[in-house]
């Protein structure tokens, strides 16, 4: 029997959230009912306050039309409210993981940035939750609804509002994959950029007594040259595009009007649905519109939450852990093997040794020859490639890293001072 994949801990942390984006499917489903609203009173004084010249009807229907602007102003800022909260909700989900992935993985065999770039990347999709892109996503659904309405008014008025939509859609596509390539290589540029700026501020003290500035300039103006000339490309296709889809947009409320006039004139249509054709036409496209000027945005968020998946496949939970007293006894290291992380050549093969509680053990021998490498590993900061290494007779890697870590002393080769100490 074929098993299911488990579920990514992002696709988890959506999922408990579902109840809430349901709310915001009804809300956006309340907007949207909402929006025929200036339609529909177009439609009413044209075709019926002004022949009629009923001032009573034109005052029933502004009030009517007020209430419901105010009722959609009203469920449109709920909604916007509701996602700003599912944004920090799910930053919170998930960044007590993300940060213990910034002090473990850069022991792995990943590189150390992809983790300090995990903490960006949820910042990234929570502003992208939070903003006008994930409305966007909400309205497209209702695009054949306002078509079958502007069909409703007239066939050709129907007609011509689908083409728009349709060629607003392929803009949509071709914007997505000219686009997809420059902005993941501006992202990954940006890390680099990052990574390296980091680096020299910790060596900051070193590259200024050796006068180091131009040799460690040259390869961050490398990065942030990349990196510009990628997001160069990627603004120029999505900007275009963006411009193309809004003069477009307004084209194709120009062609509604000639086509209801047209139809006007042959008395197929009155002046209200010329009127309320524009506007139902113009509601139609406009998530289109608006999910093309979010364009960027959603592909970050989407190279984010991809990159997120990875950070954390990489750091698994935690399982749970015998309780163990407090260590006090022996600790044994059996043919210990131990390599830097993202190396496969281990420093240190074979060592095996052990000591007794109330003893002290001194380790010399020349520079690079694995005397730091091997305390790492006797405090569980670098993983062993093989061996074991047991305290009190228990694997370091099943003693709870509390209780593990209130009874080591350790200090680094490199010292730094937190703030407040």
């Amino acid at each position: 029997m074929l098993m299911a994949p488990p579920l990514s801990e992002l696709r988890q942390a959506f999922r408990h959230l579902r109840p809430t984006l349901l709310w915001i499917a009804f809300f956006s489903f309340m907007v949207n009912i909402l929006m025929l609203t200036g339609a529909m009173f177009m439609l009413e004084v044209y075709d019926r306050v002004l022949p009629s010249g009923s001032v009573p009807t034109l005052v029933a229907l502004a009030m009517l039309a007020s209430v419901l602007f105010g009722s959609q102003a009203f469920l449109d800022v709920v909604r916007s409210r509701i996602l700003i909260r599912v944004a920090n909700s799910l930053n919170r989900s998930l960044s007590p993981r993300l940060f213990d992935a910034v002090l473990h993985l850069p022991f792995t065999a990943r590189n150390g940035a992809d983790a300090q770039l995990a903490l960006r990347d949820l910042d990234q999709i929570r502003s992208f939750i939070s903003g006008g892109g994930v409305l966007a996503l909400f309205d497209l659904p209702w695009i054949p609804v306002y078509l079958l309405f502007c069909f409703a008014l007239h066939v050709w008025i129907g007609i011509t509002a689908s083409i728009g939509a349709l060629i607003l859609f392929t803009l949509a596509l071709i914007t997505e994959v000219l686009t997809r390539k420059p902005s993941a290589e501006a992202t990954l540029c940006a890390s680099r950029r990052d990574a390296w700026t980091q680096a020299c501020m910790r060596n900051a003290e070193a590259a200024t007594a050796m006068a180091m500035k131009d040799q460690l300039l040259a390869p961050w103006q490398k990065f942030n040259l990349r990196f510009l000339k990628a997001q160069e490309r990627a603004h120029d296709i999505s900007g275009g595009f963006g411009a193309l889809s809004k003069a477009l947009r307004m084209l194709l409320q120009s062609a509604v009007l000639a086509v209801g006039a047209y139809l006007v004139i042959h008395a197929e249509a009155t002046a209200g649905i010329i009127i309320a054709g524009s506007i139902l036409s113009a509601r139609a496209l406009a998530p289109v519109e608006l999910a093309i000027a979010n364009w960027r945005g959603f592909q970050a968020a989407r190279q984010g939450a991809r990159r997120l998946n990875l950070v954390l496949e990489d750091l698994p939970r935690q399982s749970l852990q015998l309780p163990l007293p407090r260590p006090k006894a022996n600790l044994t290291v059996e043919n210990a093997s131990v390599s830097p992380p993202g190396s496969s050549s281990p420093v240190i093969s074979g060592a095996s040794f052990a000591i007794q509680a109330g003893t002290a053990l001194g380790i010399i021998g020349p520079s690079a020859s694995g005397k730091s490498s091997l305390a790492r590993a006797l405090v569980g900061v670098w993983p062993l490639d093989g061996g074991k290494i047991c305290l009190d007779g228990a694997a370091l890697k099943l003693w709870p890293p509390q209780i593990l870590g209130e009874n080591i002393g350790y200090l680094p080769q490199e010292v730094q001072l937190f703030d407040g100490t």
